[in-house]
């Protein structure tokens, strides 16, 4: 496209700018998101199949003419002409906000060029400042309703994954041209505005964040965010119990106080869908439905180790999330419930041989030990009463053998110091006469024969002493 001069002269007379060049029909209307790409299909008459095309902006000056198809590619602009449909597309790709406004289609030709405008718009390509949260529970069903305008009733209707509105359109998961697709449904209500997606089947891969978009005839989409949470199917309460073989255990089953009047079971398996009711098919399962406090019981008269397992109990047969009881069973066998020590060795006689039994349990010997600790306890009770009897005998002996001892010399002590006191008065008497002169001899004599009595008493005194000594000896032996 080239324009002369004469012709710029022209344009710069006119009121609005290209009012004066021919324009091909009505304006075009198109948008794109941010980092994204924008198509603009430009339409043309028979006959300027051969013509240059070109797309260019503001006043479609030399300097304004963004891509033409002698030049078919130009940094972000690209264009291509189908002669045999006669219409040439333009694309802008790595779409910014300053992209967004007027374009011409031009199609060159001599004298006046044709022109279509082209009105561009981009928009943010995330969605959106709010949310809304759905949250519902495993292999349940959740419906996420998206309202709209009453002008867009007609218009196209579909959900994607993620944030991204350049390219939700399309990475759409299901459309209003296709009601259900897999998991999900799409049912439009034009009377209330608004189009519910409903996903069944829920499972952890449905987490995440969704647009809902209405597809804007004219101008950009129209979008609406929410986040999706899915829990992980449960109960009202998940339990671990334990009962011990051959005895009765009783499981406990809340419910709602709603389902009072519903029939209650208890079923085993490790899937809630797959599991097996036990209160019809076993005799030992029994059911006692407890309305005042909205629980039911039932008794396992008497557990089986093959008892063992996942049970599930409830009052809803349609499995409503938070209805029923998740129980882990685990059966203890009996000797198990005891205090036991498993490396005990006992030894057995065989014959003339002993075997070693590594491993018996404290329960194999407990009848002999019943038997040998009171023996063994006896004994050592009757010894220790002879020692004690023995000690004391043994001190009161060496007691009284020294009170006789003592008693005995005390005796000896007396009589031999009365002997000796004795014979030193004997001597003392003797020992006093002194002799006389001549004229005093017979008053003398006189006094010696008194005297010699009196020694001689003193001697059978002396004599009688030892006589007494030498009995009390002999008494004494």
């Amino acid at each position: 496209m080239r324009m002369w001069s004469l012709e710029k002269l022209l344009f710069s007379l006119c009121t609005v700018a290209l009012i004066c060049v021919s324009s091909a029909g009505g304006s075009v209307h198109v948008s794109g998101y941010e980092g994204g790409h924008v198509t603009v299909s430009c339409p043309y008459s028979e006959g300027y199949e051969p013509y240059e095309k070109y797309l260019c902006k503001n006043d479609c000056g030399d300097d304004d003419v963004l891509i033409k198809t002698t030049e078919p590619n130009k940094s972000k602009y690209s264009i291509h002409d189908d002669d045999e449909k006669r219409v040439f597309t333009a694309t802008i790709s790595d779409l910014s906000r300053t992209d967004a406004g007027k374009y011409w289609c031009g199609v060159t030709r001599s004298g006046k060029d044709i022109y279509t405008e082209v009105d561009l718009q981009v928009g943010q390509d995330s969605c959106c400042e709010r949310s809304t949260k759905f949250q519902s529970y495993e292999e349940s069903s959740v419906s996420i309703s998206c309202p709209y305008e009453s002008q867009h009733q007609n218009n196209l209707k579909y959900i994607c994954r993620g944030n991204q509105t350049s390219t939700c359109l399309e990475k759409a998961i299901i459309t209003s041209d296709n009601h259900q697709t897999g998991q999900f449904r799409l049912a439009d209500d034009k009377v209330s505005r608004k189009f519910t997606v409903t996903i069944t089947g829920l499972t952890q891969n449905n987490i995440g964040s969704y647009l809902c978009g209405v597809h804007g005839s004219t101008g950009l989409d129209v979008f609406s965010a929410f986040e999706l949470e899915v829990k992980e199917w449960c109960c009202v309460r998940s339990n671990k119990l334990s009962g011990i073989v051959g005895r009765p255990v009783t499981v406990e089953c809340p419910y709602p106080p709603k389902h009072s009047d519903n029939r209650k079971f208890l079923c085993k398996g490790d899937h809630r869908n797959n599991c097996t009711e036990m209160v019809r098919s076993q005799s030992r399962f029994t059911l006692q439905d407890d309305v005042s406090s909205s629980s039911f019981l039932v008794i396992i008269t008497e557990l089986k180790a093959e008892d063992a397992g996942t049970y599930w109990c409830g009052s809803d047969s349609q499995w409503s999330v938070g209805n029923y009881t998740k129980i882990l069973l685990s059966a203890v066998l009996p000797q198990q419930t005891s205090t036991e020590i498993s490396t005990i060795t006992v030894v057995e006689d065989v014959g003339s041989q002993s075997t070693l039994l590594p491993g018996k349990r404290i329960k194999a010997i407990s009848h002999v030990v019943v038997f040998i600790v009171p023996a063994v306890l006896l004994t050592l009770t009757f010894g220790l009463v002879l020692v004690y009897k023995y000690q004391c005998n043994k001190v009161q002996g060496a007691g009284g053998n020294m009170n006789r001892g003592n008693a005995a010399e005390t005796e000896e002590g007396i009589a031999v110091s009365d002997i000796y006191e004795n014979q030193d008065v004997a001597c003392s008497k003797l020992g006093s006469s002194k002799p006389k002169s001549a004229g005093q001899h017979d008053d003398d004599d006189d006094v010696s024969e008194t005297q010699q009595e009196s020694v001689y008493q003193n001697y059978i005194s002396t004599e009688d002493i030892y006589t007494n000594q030498i009995q009390i000896e002999a008494n004494r032996r």
